[in-house]
């Protein structure tokens, strides 16, 4: 037999030099990260905001669509494998933006201005979904009854893609969004 089944009491063997040393170095790896973690969030400002409320599935519908109502701009046509038009919406600066994740879309397309701060409203109105923004290293998630609110400055003009990186479905795959900075 190749594999043999591990001796009752291994634990009490004394431990060889190389073993020590390992545990030494993952010991201290450890505390290192445990230490660094509060420095990251601090100093380095790596995490984002925890702002976030508790909202019924359809007052975020509500809201969402009363926002598209009021800053749309136009209509864009297919955004990934989704054939549907798409509202894009121009918000003012400083303004509360909504962007609620669905089966299998992201709505609406945002129009935003470079260098200039927004409050992101971030809601499901079905199942779970993550959401990630590429090219950038963006990941949240969108969960149903939860509103999720960031403070998001876009630094750099461009088209950003919004996926989703939670599998939800069977066209998670083509679950695509858009973000234009300007």
């Amino acid at each position: 037999m190749s594999i043999t089944p591990v001796p009752y009491g291994w634990w009490k063997t004394p431990m060889h030099a190389e073993e020590k040393w390992w545990v030494s170095i993952a010991l201290v790896w450890c505390i290192a990260i445990t230490i660094a973690m509060p420095a990251w969030h601090f100093v380095g400002k790596q995490n984002s905001s925890q702002e976030y409320y508790t909202i019924s599935v359809e007052d975020f519908n509500t809201l969402t669509e009363d926002f598209i109502e009021k800053y749309k701009s136009g209509t864009t046509g297919p955004v990934g494998d989704n054939q549907d038009e798409w509202d894009i919406v121009t918000p003012p600066p400083g303004s509360d933006i909504f962007l609620r994740s669905m089966q299998w879309r992201w709505d609406p397309v945002l129009k935003l201005k470079a260098g200039e701060t927004y409050r992101l409203h971030l809601s499901s109105i079905d199942v779970l979904h993550g959401l990630s923004i590429h090219p950038l290293n963006m990941n949240f998630e969108a969960v149903p009854g939860w509103d999720y609110v960031l403070t998001i400055t876009p630094t750099k003009a461009g088209d950003y893609r919004i996926i989703c990186n939670e599998f939800c479905g069977a066209d998670h795959h083509g679950m695509i969004g858009q973000i234009i900075v300007e």
